[in-house]
């Protein structure tokens, strides 16, 4: 019996990679036994015991980004969230501790090497977080998503994928995934999205010009995000939603994808041949431009500023591509190239690497 303990969470981009070798681990029987550590805020402390995974809770202790009092109590938190893993480490007699960043890496990662057991580190966005950028100076093994990712001894291992995107036959589930959206199989479909939340640039953009993707032949499914109050027009051909739980259906039933490029998102693209146009998201560190940037390198999407999207942007950028196939089938055969479906296997590779 081997016993794994990954840590990360806070967001779907730490939780669903996790929760994605988790069940790669699980799946081999009765000989791993999986623990996941995380925090009591995080999303983690939904979706991990959904998952029906235990979660062993650690302290929040976030790296100060300032000199306040905060900073001064951070050597004491950060020493208790220490003394806590250490703590689930022994009680559980963990072999290996896989970390996927967040607030519960840092910790899980001097713990791990405290206690004289490997540790793997895995890196989802082509810019790393703080937690990782320490971690991988001593890790065992050290696998990014993105090629050219700045971590000492990183190997491209790719996303640990949901299953149901890891498995999808696009062609296969066509039909089916056309009907779910009240859509035609037999048309082409241009499929929008900003994340859960939506993207008020890109709402903004297809609201004032789904007419003209309409008119070029194409079909429109468009996902607002639930904080969205734009109005379905009600027109045939353009499915508009809130929020999809199915994204593996939307995925079957688009031909292009206009999307933020969050690395979860561009890796699922790729990984799924689909050729795509990024807008990545402005704020914050820039990360998703720079997880977008190999599949634009490499001529599987095109990358457009947050701040030029626009409906003119829509007619004179995106529309020429949807009535070009030549161009929009060399993108596709570009994003099944760079793109790993293989990532859970990857990296649970790696991961066994560290316990040879």
């Amino acid at each position: 019996m081997t016993t794994y303990l990954l840590a990360g969470g806070g967001t779907a981009g730490h939780v669903n990679p996790l929760l994605a070798v988790a069940d790669g681990l699980r799946a081999r029987g009765t000989g791993a036994d999986v623990r996941v550590l995380g925090t009591a805020e995080g999303l983690e402390s939904r979706l991990v015991p959904q998952r029906g995974y235990e979660l062993l809770v650690v302290d929040k202790v976030p790296f100060p980004r300032r000199p306040d009092r905060a900073a001064a109590a951070f050597p004491s938190r950060f020493r208790r969230a220490v003394a806590q893993v250490r703590a689930h480490i022994a009680t559980h007699e963990v072999d290996v501790v896989v970390g996927f960043g967040g607030y519960a890496s840092a910790p899980a990662y001097v713990a791990a090497r405290r206690a004289g057991i490997p540790f793997v580190v895995h890196e989802a966005n082509a810019r790393p977080g703080l937690a990782n950028r320490l971690g991988a100076r001593r890790a065992a093994g050290v696998g990014v998503a993105f090629e050219g990712t700045p971590l000492p001894r990183a190997r491209l291992v790719g996303m640990p994928l949901r299953r149901e995107i890891e498995d999808l036959d696009r062609a296969a589930r066509r039909a089916e995934a056309a009907a779910h959206f009240d859509l035609s199989p037999e048309a082409p479909t241009l499929l929008v999205f900003g994340g859960s939340l939506g993207a008020l640039r890109l709402n903004t953009a297809i609201a004032g010009s789904w007419r003209d993707v309409l008119d070029a032949g194409w079909q429109l499914l468009h996902v607002t995000g639930d904080r969205s109050d734009l109005e379905d027009p009600g027109e045939p051909g353009y499915a508009l939603r809130r929020y999809v739980d199915r994204m593996d259906l939307a995925f079957a039933a688009c031909d292009f994808i206009v999307s933020r490029s969050g690395a979860a998102t561009v890796s699922e693209i790729s990984a799924l041949g689909i050729p795509a146009v990024y807008v990545p998201y402005a704020v914050g560190n820039g990360e998703q431009a720079l997880n977008a940037a190999s599949a634009g390198a490499h001529g599987a999407a095109i990358l457009i500023p947050d701040a030029d999207f626009t409906p003119g942007t829509v007619r004179d950028r995106i529309l020429p591509l949807l009535t070009d196939a030549d161009e929009r089938a060399g993108m596709a055969e570009k994003a099944a190239e760079i793109g790993i479906r293989t990532g859970t296997e990857n990296l649970i590779a790696m991961i066994d690497e560290a316990l040879a």
